[in-house]
């Protein structure tokens, strides 16, 4: 069967597999905090059926409680080891199935094996949180090997440790003015690319959100990650096609090994 792939913005994603659907660090805000949807409708509801979600981070715009309560009763969640301490609320999602994990662990849903790796970024709950966590990518392992990477930086031993993989869901932005230590950004993502010999690639968490009160300072770091990935890939990686999505659209792999 094809792999099918959607986008839904930020760095939500559905990977359709093997009859089993997953779902990458759900957020189904029209806003949180100080931050705007400024492109995109909210994710449908159906956007919210998926068979397990995973989370990378305990940051609040990848570890978003409000839309894991929207997941249906059974969804198995996997968060980073010690989430549960770090944000209590984890605690109140009694219809989920939490599982916490860390990097080297393989996983079994539905038909799937979901690896868990490692990713360099700051794995707290912040802004005050105390309690450490690591940060997480993941690789999903079917008829195609997918790696969503969450958030991270480059790191020496990214391509040891996610290992071939048909498809490469890679951060390309942000969602303001300027990427702190432990982010991608369109170069590092193309880097990130190469370094992997993937067989292609989607940019994901770009585009999105945007900080309320700063639409007018520096919008082309809201517009063009995209397309400024498109075009490095093309450099760093040539020949390997990168499927640049808008918000709710997929691509299918029909023949991803």
């Amino acid at each position: 069967m094809p792999v099918e792939i959607t986008w839904w913005g930020h760095a939500t994603c559905t990977v359709e597999d093997s009859h089993t659907r997953v779902l990458t660090d759900p957020l189904f805000a029209r806003r949180l905090a100080h931050l705007r949807r400024r492109r995109g409708a909210v994710p449908p509801p159906g956007a919210r059926r998926a068979d397990a979600a995973l989370v990378s981070h305990l940051h609040a715009d990848h570890l978003h409680l409000p839309s894991l309560a929207l997941l249906a009763p059974g969804t198995r969640l996997l968060v980073p080891r010690g989430a549960r301490r770090a944000v209590p609320g984890l605690r109140r999602l009694a219809h989920l199935e939490v599982s916490e994990v860390a990097p080297g662990e393989v996983l079994t849903v539905g038909g799937l094996a979901v690896r868990v790796v490692s990713a360099r970024h700051d794995g707290r709950r912040l802004p005050l949180g105390r309690h450490r966590s690591p940060a997480l990518g993941y690789v999903v392992e079917g008829e195609a090997r997918t790696y969503f990477a969450g958030d991270t930086g480059l790191f020496d031993t990214m391509a040891k440790e996610v290992g071939p993989v048909d498809v490469a869901l890679l951060p390309v932005g942000g969602w303001g003015p300027y990427l702190g230590e432990g982010h991608l950004d369109a170069a590092r993502a193309a880097e990130a690319l190469a370094r992997l010999e993937a067989r292609s690639a989607v940019p994901v968490h770009y585009g999105t959100y945007w900080p309320i009160g700063l639409d007018a300072v520096r919008p082309h770091e809201f517009h063009s990650p995209g397309d400024e990935f498109v075009r490095r890939a093309a450099e760093q990686a040539p020949g390997v096609p990168v499927h640049r999505l808008g918000h709710g659209e997929s691509v299918r792999l029909e023949d991803p090994l």
